[in-house]
């Protein structure tokens, strides 16, 4: 297998370092702050300045606001972001699936209104998706939208949205047929979270401040024209954007930075010359290598225009592995030191809790991959 990088990318990922180390400085991601409005404040100065060098959409069309990059281009930007604890904030989310999904979809108007917006880094969307009934299982959503004359009226709650509590726009599914219908009753809602109606609560959580929110809807007015696609045929569009969303996020980078800087630290506590804590190091290094080439053969599939697969599922699921391997090993060669707050055995942790449930949890990934690529039986 080529793993060998082009020489245009490579030479971007140097250009990008360097800018990054510089911009960046001594910043640091507090796994605990990254909704405060402080985090939200820097994230949206730091997006729109990679706007203005073309390196916040380098993978859109230039139609669009993009650079025509490629997606490898793109995913070079994700790294290097990830291992610096993605300073773009809910940005990622905007470029990665949010973007692609209006380019692909949206009519004219929507495309002409929304995409700009995103490419200028002056908006941050979330997702509507989970319910208090339907996490795992969203074709058992029950957050309605009904037709009136030009309008839907939506009702129903959204929970565990990520961001909401910041963002401008929810990218949001919502049944337009009857519970009965399953997945061919559900449409895609681009709703402007302004909209009368519209509540968020926070949700205290253990794994940050930005991690967990409610949203309510209640009586909410929007155009007909907020909806993405067609009506009921909404789920062919959330498939294609979770297999986007499933790799958007390069987590295995970051964990490899944050094994890296264990590695330091043990050394420095004499902790490396226990044979056990090599091995552990050994594994944790393993899987965040494995991780990655999995997400690459996603991006491969990605750069020459195929139709996303059920690989997606697998390398997800290899990067939970990876998080959560060094999360653990970060507990075990710290200690108690592992758990003091803003600590890089804490921040680690943190992260690995989220891993697991951000962009469909872990066992769901098991279940698609068991039933997709290893063709078991459905049970």
């Amino acid at each position: 297998m080529e793993s060998s990088w082009e020489p245009a990318d490579a030479a971007f990922r140097e250009e990008l370092s360097a800018y990054l180390d510089e911009e960046l400085g001594g910043w640091e991601r507090s796994e605990t702050g990254l909704g405060s409005a402080v985090y939200t404040d820097f994230s949206r100065r730091f997006v729109r300045r990679l706007a203005d060098r073309g390196w916040l959409t380098p993978h859109w069309p230039e139609e669009y606001g993009g650079g025509g990059q490629g997606a490898w281009q793109h995913f070079v930007l994700g790294e290097e972001m990830w291992k610096r604890g993605e300073p773009r904030g809910p940005q990622y989310m905007n470029v990665n699936w949010v973007g692609p999904a209006l380019i692909k979809y949206g009519t004219q108007e929507q495309k002409r209104t929304l995409l700009p917006p995103i490419a200028r880094g002056e908006v941050f969307w979330c997702q509507g998706f989970s319910e208090p009934e339907a996490g795992t299982d969203l074709a058992a959503l029950r957050t309605r939208a009904v037709r009136d004359g030009d309008d839907y009226i939506l009702n129903g709650q959204k929970i565990w949205t990520s961001y909401a509590n910041a963002a401008d726009h929810c990218f949001l599914l919502a049944r337009t047929g009857t519970l009965a219908d399953g997945r061919d009753g559900i449409s895609v809602f681009l709703l402007p979270l302004r909209t009368p109606g519209v509540e968020v609560r926070r949700i205290e959580g253990l794994v940050g401040e930005h991690s967990f929110n409610e949203l309510f809807l209640t009586d909410v007015r929007v155009p007909a024209g907020c909806l993405l696609g067609e009506e009921n045929k909404g789920w062919r569009i959330v498939r294609r954007t979770l297999a986007y969303e499933r790799v958007g996020a390069p987590r295995y980078a970051r964990a490899a930075l944050v094994l890296d800087r264990l590695a330091e630290w043990s050394r420095a506590h004499g902790r490396l010359r226990d044979t056990g804590v090599q091995e552990q190091f050994g594994h944790a290094r393993t899987l965040c290598e494995a991780a990655r080439v999995l997400v690459y053969r996603v991006i491969d599939e990605r750069a020459k225009e195929r139709e996303p697969s059920a690989y997606a599922y697998q390398a997800r699921a290899a990067m939970v592995q990876a998080e959560r391997a060094v999360g653990d090993l970060a507990l075990d060669v710290m200690g108690s030191e592992a758990l003091v707050e803003g600590a890089l055995g804490d921040a680690q942790f943190r992260n690995s809790l989220g891993a697991g449930i951000a962009a469909g949890s872990y066992e769901v990934q098991l279940n698609l991959i068991s039933r997709l690529i290893l063709n078991l039986p459905k049970e």
